[in-house]
């Protein structure tokens, strides 16, 4: 019998299962949105959706099974893949790009920016108010005046850009 850790954190085959359930999520996407847009067979051949349903279907039985393998399988690997000091670690940059991303939809790209810059300094790099504002701001305008104005590229905007006119 092999020896399981209890709390360093998690195995092989934990983040293999979690993988897997991620990524039958995406097949179970794939296959309801295809199966809105018709996943059959029409008069001309199959339907818009025909083969990325049945691809869906094939992620999904795929994850099914490497999960099934992780959590019940004779050779699952419960040496440490991550501890939880690492993990910590990283959900600390995860999280909050996963906030900025979200908030680029409300806010507009720029302010995030200015936003997401400003928290790592502050928090992560315990910079000083001045510099913080300082770099946040000004790689955020610098950002909007090379894409908007120079490049001519229109990114997401918020309510501030808005009030210039943007």
């Amino acid at each position: 019998m092999l020896d399981r850790p209890r709390s360093g954190g998690l195995t092989h085959s934990q983040v293999d299962a979690i993988a897997a359930v991620a990524i039958f999520a995406i097949g179970v996407v794939m296959m309801v949105d295809n199966y809105r847009i018709g996943a059959g067979w029409v008069a001309e051949g199959p339907a818009a959706g025909y083969f990325p349903f049945r691809v869906g279907g094939i992620i999904c039985i795929a994850a099914l099974t490497v999960m099934l393998r992780s959590l019940f399988g004779k050779k699952r690997n419960h040496e440490i893949f991550v501890s939880w000091e690492r993990f910590r670690l990283v959900l600390m940059v995860l999280v909050p790009t996963i906030v900025y991303v979200l908030a680029t939809q409300f806010l507009g790209i720029y302010v995030a920016s200015a936003i997401f810059i400003a928290g790592f300094m502050r928090v992560m790099d315990k910079r000083n108010w001045a510099k913080v504002v300082l770099i946040s701001v000004g790689v955020s305008a610098a950002l909007f005046w090379l894409f908007e104005i120079q490049f001519m590229v229109p990114l997401p905007k918020g309510p501030l850009e808005a009030l210039f006119g943007y």
